[in-house]
């Protein structure tokens, strides 16, 4: 299986891209979705998080966490903020490992894996899973206007930007990267022209 890293800024285009490689038949694993699994009753993490920032997190019955307390406590000051990622990322890390050995992959044999990553800086330590770590990159205030056309507040998209790797990050640790700065259709065409050159040479890893 041939794994992509698949890496972007907020309104960089990435999802997008990842659903085309969906579509051509590409396993898709989003990490925003694995951090999201990790935090569901009965997983290991939420007792170090029930530790950290209230055992009144979770629903005495049921496990469930407050998820909206949880980021009103974790996300009032930077220290909060990442005393949760600290906790979480051992968390995602280990599963997105086991998707990729183990569960999920091995029982449909996909040819590719896309993995999309948020924030690439996070899992630098990871690379070496990926046969290829591919960017999708775009100026920030073309984002800033994409977003806001898409009913984002423009404080909102700053403050995220602001938590994310500079493009300059992206492109440095990037195999290859898709240009979004224009129109849909030369993004799709960069990738169309990706995809077949991957597949001409079946999918030999791109990483040294």
């Amino acid at each position: 299986m041939y794994t992509v890293f698949l890496a972007g800024g907020i309104a960089s285009g990435k999802s997008s891209v990842a659903r085309e490689l969906e579509r051509r038949g590409a396993w898709r694993i989003d990490l925003d979705q694995v951090s999201r699994a990790v935090l569901e009753p009965g997983s290991d993490c939420l007792p170090e998080i029930a530790d950290a920032f209230g055992d009144d997190l979770l629903d005495p019955q049921t496990g469930e966490l407050d998820r909206g307390l949880l980021a009103a406590r974790a996300f009032a000051d930077p220290a909060s903020c990442a005393l949760l990622e600290k906790i979480e990322m051992p968390h995602i890390k280990r599963m997105l490992v086991r998707m990729l050995e183990g569960e999920g992959c091995c029982l449909t044999a996909p040819v590719v894996c896309v993995v999309e990553v948020p924030l690439l800086d996070r899992v630098e330590d990871m690379l070496d899973l990926a046969d290829e770590v591919v960017c999708v990159t775009c100026p920030v205030e073309v984002r800033r206007e994409r977003a806001i056309g898409r009913g984002m507040d423009g404080a909102d998209f700053d403050r995220r930007v602001a938590n994310q790797p500079a493009e300059e990050y992206l492109r440095a640790h990037a195999d290859t990267v898709l240009d979004n700065s224009g129109a849909p259709e030369r993004l799709a065409t960069a990738l169309d022209a990706w995809w077949a050159e991957r597949e001409s040479s079946g999918w030999g890893k791109a990483r040294g």
